[in-house]
C-alpha cells in the first residue's frame, strides 16, 4: 500500500464530508447517533467476538496488563458505549448557537457563533470504546473524523466502523464523515499528523510515548494530556470513612486509566490515626506503597519512595505516599509533581475545600469524591474525545463544546464605517 496516497485520499474525503456535516440538521445527526447506538446493542455478540480476537492476539504478543485492561470489552462496557451515544443525541446541539450580542455605537450588533472545527484526526491505543465515543462526538458537533486506532484493537475497530457507517447512511450523511484507517502501518500516523491542508486538529489518546511523539512531530494543533499522575489529599478535617471509600475507588477500581489515583497525601495531624487504616485497605487490595520517611514509620510494609516516584503515573498496583504538614504543603506538592490531570481533596472544612479548588492547577479538581469521575461520560458530556491538560482552547474532558470554535458575526442594517 502507498501510505501517503492512501492517507491523502482519506483527507480529501474527510474535508468534503466535513462541509456536509457542518450544515447537517440536529435531527439528522441525532438520527445517525441513535441508529448507531441501537446497532451496537444489537451487535453485542459480534463486538465481543471481535474483541476476543484482539485480546488473544494481544496476549500472544505479550501486551502489558494495563493495556489489556484498556483493550477489554464487556457487556457492560458495550452498553455504556451505546448509552454514551444516546446521551450525546440528547444534548443540545452547539452548532449555530449565537451569543454575546452587543450594540456598537455605529449601530451594528456584534456577537459570536459556534461552529465545527472541521476535520479531527484521532490517534489512540487499545480502548475500542474510543471509536464509538469519538465518532459520536464528531457527528453531533458537525465535524468529520479520521480515526487511527492501534493495531491491537483492529478487529473491534473495524466492526464498530461498519456500524457507524450504516448509521450515517441511514441518516443520509456521508460515510466519509467517520473514517477508520485500515492499515496498521505506523507510517500512517506520520502522514496524518502532517496533513494540515486536510486535518484541523489532532487528538492523541494512549501512552506517554505516543503522545510525546505526536506532540513533537505534528504540524497541526494537538489536544492532549501526556499522563495522569492524579492525587488524593486526606485533609486534617477529613471524614476517615469517606477517605477510605474515595481512596479505594480512586486507586483500585481500575489500574490502567488516566484518572486512577497514583499519589496519596495525608495531613500530619491525622497521619498516625488515618494512615495505617488507609494503608491496610490498599495492601488488602494488593497495592504496593512507596512512601516518605514518616510514611514508613507508620506503615511497616511501605517501601522507600524516590523523587521520581512522586512524578510517576504507575498504571499498576503501586501508589506513592507522603505525609504533609497540611493544606499549604499538599497544594505545593501537587502543583510541583502532578501532571495537571485530576486531583481530589477529602475534607469537611469548607474553607480548605475552596482553597484547594482555587489553588490547585489541574484540569479537574474534586472535593470529597473519587478521581475516577474525571471522565466525559460521568461529567454529562455523553462521552469524551480525550482529556486535555493544556490551557488553550479546551481543558479537562473534551466533549461537544471542545470540538467547536467561535467566529464573530455582525448584524447590520445598512451601516457604513465613518
Amino acid at each position: 500500500m502507498d501510505i501517503k496516497h492512501y492517507m491523502q485520499n482519506l483527507g480529501i474525503q474527510a474535508r468534503a464530508a466535513s462541509r456536509e456535516m457542518a450544515k447537517a440538521s440536529t435531527r439528522t445527526k441525532n438520527l445517525a447517533l441513535r441508529t448507531i447506538a441501537a446497532a451496537i446493542r444489537r451487535e453485542q455478540a459480534t463486538l465481543l467476538a471481535a474483541n476476543q480476537a484482539d485480546l488473544a492476539a494481544a496476549k500472544a504478543n505479550g501486551l502489558e496488563a494495563a493495556m489489556l485492561d484498556r483493550l477489554s470489552l464487556s457487556e457492560k462496557s458495550i452498553a455504556t458505549m451505546a448509552e454514551g451515544l444516546e446521551q450525546i443525541a440528547a444534548l443540545a446541539d452547539p452548532i449555530g448557537e449565537m451569543s454575546d450580542f452587543k450594540y456598537r455605537p455605529s449601530g451594528i450588533q456584534v456577537g459570536r457563533m459556534r461552529v465545527p472545527l472541521g476535520v479531527i484526526g484521532i490517534i489512540y491505543e487499545a480502548r475500542p470504546n474510543v471509536t464509538a465515543d469519538a465518532a459520536g462526538l464528531c457527528i453531533k458537533s458537525g465535524n468529520a473524523a479520521i480515526l487511527r486506532g492501534g493495531s491491537e484493537a483492529i478487529h473491534c475497530n473495524r466492526a464498530l466502523a461498519a456500524l457507524v457507517h450504516d448509521g450515517l447512511q441511514t441518516a443520509g450523511l456521508p460515510r466519509a464523515a467517520v473514517q477508520v484507517v485500515e492499515t496498521t502501518d505506523r507510517a500512517a500516523v506520520g502522514e496524518l499528523i502532517t496533513m494540515k491542508q486536510y486535518v484541523d486538529v489532532i487528538v492523541p489518546r494512549g501512552g506517554k510515548g505516543l503522545i510525546e511523539r505526536i506532540s513533537n512531530e505534528a504540524r497541526i494543533p494537538v489536544i492532549k494530556h501526556l499522563d495522569g499522575n492524579c492525587h488524593v489529599y486526606i485533609d486534617d478535617a477529613a471524614d476517615l470513612e469517606k477517605a477510605l471509600r474515595i481512596l479505594e475507588n480512586s486507586k483500585t477500581q481500575r489500574l490502567g486509566t488516566c484518572n486512577t489515583a497514583e499519589s496519596l497525601l495525608v495531613a500530619r495531624s491525622i497521619a498516625a490515626h488515618a494512615l495505617p487504616q488507609l494503608a491496610a485497605m490498599l495492601t488488602t487490595n494488593g497495592v504496593e506503597i512507596r512512601g516518605c520517611a514518616e510514611t514508613q514509620g507508620l506503615v511497616k510494609q511501605a517501601k522507600t519512595a524516590s523523587e521520581e516516584d512522586y512524578y510517576t503515573e504507575y498504571l499498576d498496583a503501586i501508589i506513592s505516599c507522603k505525609v504533609v504538614a497540611g493544606l499549604d504543603e499538599a497544594i505545593e506538592h501537587i502543583n510541583r509533581y502532578s501532571s495537571q490531570h485530576t486531583e481530589a481533596i477529602v475534607t469537611e472544612n469548607y474553607s480548605h475545600a475552596r482553597r484547594f479548588l482555587r489553588e490547585v492547577d489541574s484540569s479537574s479538581v474534586i472535593v470529597n469524591a473519587s478521581t475516577r469521575f474525571a471522565d466525559g461520560f460521568e461529567y454529562g458530556l455523553g462521552a469524551e474525545i480525550g482529556i486535555s491538560t493544556d490551557k488553550l482552547h479546551a481543558r479537562g474532558p473534551v466533549g461537544l463544546e471542545g470540538l467547536t470554535s467561535l467566529k464573530y458575526v455582525v448584524l447590520g442594517d445598512g451601516e457604513i464605517r465613518a
